[in-house]
């Protein structure tokens, strides 16, 4: 219970900070935002589990702050770059350049 605690928080703190690090305006829900940091926890840690290697369970550590954030602001890029294609397309499609 205090694992899921402790990843809810983490996932809020790196989803903010990634918001806060890549430009450009976010119009996110607090649960978007949970939900980002989240992600980000999983993607973070799967991309320094590649680089360092091994996947086993280090704990609650700064660096798991940080690959949280690291692996938020890939998931917002990533986001980012999705969405404004579907919505550039949306607009051609509709005879609006």
């Amino acid at each position: 219970m205090l694992s899921l605690l402790w990843l809810l928080v983490v996932g809020l703190i790196a989803g903010f900070l990634a918001r806060a690090l890549v430009p450009g305006k976010d119009r996110m829900s607090l649960i978007a935002t949970l939900l980002l940091g989240v992600s980000g926890s999983v993607v973070g840690g799967l991309v320094l589990g590649l680089l360092f290697g091994g996947f086993r369970d280090r704990g609650f550590s700064p660096a798991g702050i940080i690959g949280s954030v690291i692996g938020a602001v890939i998931v917002l890029l990533v986001y980012n770059r999705f969405s404004d294609r579907r919505a550039a397309d949306s607009g051609t499609r509709r005879g609006v350049a």
